[in-house]
């Protein structure tokens, strides 16, 4: 059915807009009687107003729903915030609670995710982006491009819900120890679990895959990184602050970490998702983190796979017709779920 066929009953601004979300929204929209009004801007106190006559707005991970963000929309009578992602820390859940509801996509594709996660590591691993570079300048020399097997090699995965224990299965299929680390363990786990200093101090490999809480924020951080074994390898695939950027940095430059692999940076917000290559990077620490041979930054492009698009917009597209039409939604982020 499409929209001529169907009578819209929804209108949710869309905030930060990307081309390669709109075909997906668009047709599931159209199903469900849904008209996105898309904005490139990203949602913050200056933008806020362009929500006006909307029933609720679709926001993404590096919108601002603060407390003044959410008064604001509260006025503007705006019913819901929908994400269309799973983490909620760009969220004042407290202070929306009463005010607004918020919903989340608490599962995509844990596929796409995990897979780029072990891309990234493979890729640094076995220099394969050295390679490409080289042998299109017909340079065939392997000086420099020595790697090492993961195969027999250990990882530590913080974090094993549906992204965390897709990541295990990939790297079990390489041949790789596995030690976890959750603050609440999976009770049909098949894995071992262990205390995270136990897993910093052994593991060759440290895969973050933990929504970003109070708990977690800078959850390697400098003394974290001093508990690593010297030469060991980092992976983010999460969220940036789950990592202290500048001790980080440090670390690598100390020759005590061996590699990383961030998808995502804490201070990505003004800077991820947009061509910067025109301008002069004010991150100072950024900057260094790019030019170091043994690191590799993606710009928050784990979750991008065709799948994964359609499954957003689906999961996200039934949250919202779920909630205007009972009142509530399964996948409602409520302030009780921040103490769990």
């Amino acid at each position: 059915m499409h929209r001529k066929d169907m009578e819209i009953t929804m209108k949710y601004a869309f905030f930060d807009a990307k081309p390669y979300d709109k075909p997906s929204f668009d047709a599931f929209g159209d199903k469900a009687g849904i008209k996105f009004k898309y904005f490139e801007a990203k949602l913050d106190t200056d933008t806020v107003n362009l929500a006006k006559g909307c029933d609720g707005v679709c926001i993404f991970v590096n919108d601002t729903a603060n407390a003044e963000v959410i008064d604001a929309l509260h006025e503007l009578g705006i019913k819901a915030i929908a994400l269309r992602c799973a983490g909620f820390n760009n969220v004042d859940i407290r202070h929306a609670d009463g005010k607004l509801a918020v919903f989340r996509v608490p599962a995509y594709s844990p596929y796409a995710v995990a897979e780029h996660a072990l891309a990234m590591l493979l890729t640094l691993v076995r220099r394969t982006h050295k390679a490409y570079i080289r042998t299109r300048d017909f340079n065939f020399s392997l000086n420099g491009l020595t790697g090492f097997d993961l195969h027999g090699r250990t990882v530590g995965v913080i974090g094993t819900g549906r992204i965390g224990r897709v990541f295990i299965d990939i790297c079990r299929g390489f041949g790789m120890k596995v030690l976890a680390y959750d603050k609440f363990p999976a009770k049909d786990a098949d894995f071992r679990y262990t205390d995270l200093d136990t897993l910093l101090r052994t593991s060759d490999i440290v895969s973050l895959h933990c929504p970003l809480t109070d708990d977690t924020y800078h959850i390697l951080d400098e003394a974290g990184f001093g508990k690593m074994k010297k030469g060991a390898y980092v992976i983010n695939t999460s969220r940036g602050a789950l990592i202290d950027s500048e001790a980080l940095l440090e670390a690598i430059k100390s020759r005590h970490i061996g590699g990383a692999c961030l998808d995502v940076y804490e201070e990505e917000s003004d800077i991820f998702f947009e061509d910067r290559s025109g301008h002069i990077v004010d991150d100072d620490t950024l900057a260094r983190l790019i030019f170091m041979p043994n690191v590799l930054i993606t710009s928050h492009q784990a979750f991008l796979t065709e799948d994964a698009l359609e499954a957003i917009a689906e999961t996200t597209v039934s949250n919202i017709t779920e909630f205007h039409r009972d009142g509530h939604c399964q996948n409602e982020v409520k302030a009780k779920v921040l103490t769990l």
